[in-house]
């Protein structure tokens, strides 16, 4: 019988492991969707900001400068958006891992650090 109640604590403990797990990458998840939310609308109002500046410019040398810089804005601001989501993707990750580090480590499994 002891067996028996091994294996079922041990079904038990491997269910647990996977909710924690789960419920820690919902959380990523959220953060993540939150994020890209914000992004986009400072992504609209950037948009609009240099439409404006488009609009109010006098010359071509103007608009191409209004262009270059948002150019220049938009790109700093998706790498730098690009490098938080993955962040918080590394986070959720590492948080999700750590129901299953005990089971890992009775296998003599140790993650790349």
């Amino acid at each position: 019988m002891k067996t028996f109640e091994n294996v079922q604590n041990f079904g038990k403990e491997g269910f647990d492991a996977f909710t924690a797990a789960a419920t820690a990458m919902t959380k990523g998840y959220q953060s993540m969707a939150q994020e890209v939310t914000e992004f986009s609308r400072k992504a609209v109002e950037l948009n609009s900001a240099n439409v404006e500046k488009l609009v109010a410019a006098r010359s071509f040398e103007r608009v191409l400068e209004v262009q270059q810089l948002a150019a220049k804005e938009s790109y700093e601001t998706s790498v730098a958006n690009v490098t938080k989501l993955g962040e918080i993707y590394a986070a959720a990750a590492k948080e999700a891992y750590k129901p299953y580090e005990a089971s890992f480590a009775a296998f003599g499994f140790k993650p790349a650090a």
